[in-house]
């Protein structure tokens, strides 16, 4: 019953992958073409950033973003960029170990809030969520949820989620995943 069930996850994350593949590769030769493409991503990107704000409960410009890919997950990372502003950091602390719980249940509302839209690798997170680990964690100025698994599936759903969170608030940072 096992295999079966990890089988069918395979499949539903195979297909799930090809078919957001397919959108997005239309969606980015359907923006190319459109002379108004740059008014449209800057649009997006601050409307993105208007809803992250509001379900954050602190501003991106206050703060840095990083989602990091690592070869059993990734992390989501926040941090203050003023290491005194304590505030912002008891915000940050408070919202991200709220995502990891959050995540922990199945519950990605969240993401979906701040993105108008699921982000890919979240239906195969949900269907595989007790397989992976949702760990909330203090850093210096911030905290982070580190999201492991030892399921090759779970992985790559999770780093698919971390690489469109990377695209989506223009972060800049590395979608490959690191070698041990």
């Amino acid at each position: 019953m096992k295999r079966e069930m990890t089988i069918a996850a395979i499949a539903v994350y195979g297909l799930l992958s090809l078919s957001l593949n397919a959108q997005d590769a239309g969606k980015a030769n359907d923006m190319q073409d459109c002379p108004m493409h740059s008014q449209h991503t800057s649009t997006d990107h601050a409307t993105m950033l208007e809803h992250g704000d509001h379900v954050m409960g602190f501003s991106h410009e206050t703060t840095t973003h990083h989602f990091r890919l690592l070869p059993e997950g990734g992390a989501v990372e926040a941090s203050a960029n003023d290491a005194t502003d304590q505030a912002g950091v008891r915000t940050i602390r408070t919202h991200l170990e709220h995502i990891a719980n959050a995540f922990r249940q199945g519950d990605f509302t969240a993401p979906m809030s701040v993105h108008d839209q699921l982000p890919p690798g979240v239906t195969t997170m949900k269907l595989l969520q007790a397989k992976i680990q949702f760990k909330f964690e203090e850093i210096p100025t911030g905290a982070r949820v580190l999201m492991t698994s030892e399921d090759p599936v779970a992985v790559a759903a999770i780093q698919d989620f971390l690489r469109y969170q990377i695209r989506e608030h223009q972060t800049g940072d590395n979608e490959t995943v690191p070698s041990h």
